[in-house]
């Protein structure tokens, strides 16, 4: 009998020291300033082979806040290959438009508006993005005429407070095709 109950205390005090190496291991996740954000684009086609339609891509651009703090600052670039046929548009206000035309919930373009291949555009009246939280930019436009050949990347660079140097989209949105009259010379 003696042996049992020397065998139960012994197990006993293994299983509170396993009890607390546990808890301090918990503690340790629980306490780390762990920040950690993903990008990616979500997109739908309508390509026509049609010489005189235009092809569309819509699309929306996402920053996923993994971490357990808040993003803070966040803002996109949305570049388009130089002097490629695609044309870019979304729902983004310039920044020297009236204040009561920047609604939250909006995003505010801020680099110069001649530029038709990059697009640098922030939330307005966002600064941080919470943990586990998502803010997208959403239904943007890519249109291109199928008379020419077109090949190209839209990247997308996440930019904020923690990360300077910007974290790229995941998931480049890749086109390319030949012309129809291009097509016949390959046939």
């Amino acid at each position: 009998m003696n042996h049992v109950e020397e065998k139960i205390n012994e197990l006993k005090k293994q299983t509170d020291f396993y009890i607390q190496e546990i808890k301090q291991k918990v503690e340790k996740i629980m306490v780390s300033d762990q920040v950690s954000v993903i990008s990616y684009f979500t997109a739908s086609f309508n390509i026509s082979y049609i010489l005189d339609d235009e092809s569309i891509c819509l699309g929306t651009y996402h920053i996923r806040n993994l971490g357990n703090q808040p993003i803070t600052n966040p803002s996109i670039l949305i570049k388009l290959p130089e002097n490629s046929p695609f044309s870019f548009s979304g729902r983004y206000v310039n920044e020297h438009f009236a204040t009561e035309l920047k609604a939250t919930g909006s995003w505010e373009r801020f680099n110069d508006q001649s530029s038709k291949d990059e697009f640098w555009l922030k939330p307005v009246g966002k600064t941080a993005i919470e943990p586990n939280e998502t803010l997208s930019f959403s239904n943007f436009q890519i249109k291109w005429a199928h008379n020419l050949s077109y090949s190209g990347s839209i990247v997308g660079v996440t930019y904020c407070d923690q990360f300077k140097e910007g974290i790229t989209v995941l998931n480049p949105i890749n086109l390319n095709g030949i012309s129809p009259a291009q097509e016949d010379i390959y046939e």
